[in-house]
């Protein structure tokens, strides 16, 4: 499975293609491809999310990725911060869906305990996680790329517990539509006794 993961923002948006599974049961991830998108601040709101909305599509385009896997985005105290952030985000999710490809959104703590093991582990001991865990020379040299690639790697091993649970929510609703299929018989085929019961009281009585 080949991740695209994207730590949406509007001044840097982090990218970062990990290939995932093999041998170690899903757990063995390789990287691929990590970079920042960077807008200028002073641009228009619109232009600057076409130039994230057009590096993510060429991404998608050249590394050709089973998933992306998005930073879902809490509110802070900087407001404006926030909103440019779940713009970037709704562009990418647009993009992929595009794309015909599944968006799956992880939360900053998924991610960091996938990773690390804490959730509220730092932005350095991430980066340090990263850089051990795909064995690359060198740290990402910004958070951000460090980031979505941390997200492609927690999306690469909780994609198969996510799997199993979405079966398991399948199986409970199947099960459950099958029993109201079962009540709705039995209640129609109660009414149809009564209903013959009836008639056959009321011919009875005329003759």
């Amino acid at each position: 499975m080949r991740v695209l993961g994207v730590d949406p923002g509007l001044t840097r948006c982090g990218l970062g293609v990990v290939d995932g599974g093999g041998a170690q049961g899903g757990r063995e991830v390789r990287f691929v491809a990590v970079d920042v998108v960077r807008t200028p601040t002073d641009a228009p709101l619109a232009t600057r999310l076409l130039g994230v909305g057009d590096e993510v599509e060429r991404w998608i385009a050249v590394h050709r990725p089973d998933v992306v896997a998005v930073e879902r985005v809490f509110s802070q105290h900087n407001v404006r911060t926030v909103m440019g952030t779940a713009q970037a985000s709704g562009v990418v999710a647009l993009l992929a869906a595009r794309a015909g490809l599944p968006v799956a959104f992880h939360t900053p703590s998924e991610v960091k305990a996938a990773v690390t093991g804490e959730g509220r582990a730092g932005k350095e001991q991430v980066a340090a996680m990263v850089t051990r865990l795909l064995g690359l020379a060198e740290a990402p040299r910004s958070a951000d790329a460090a980031d979505a690639l941390a997200l492609a790697i927690c999306h690469c091993w909780r994609a198969p517990m996510l799997d199993r649970m979405a079966q398991a929510r399948e199986r409970s609703a199947e099960l459950a539509r099958h029993h109201r299929a079962r009540l709705a018989a039995a209640a129609a085929e109660a009414a149809a006794r009564r209903t013959a019961l009836g008639g056959g009281a009321l011919g009875g009585a005329g003759r």
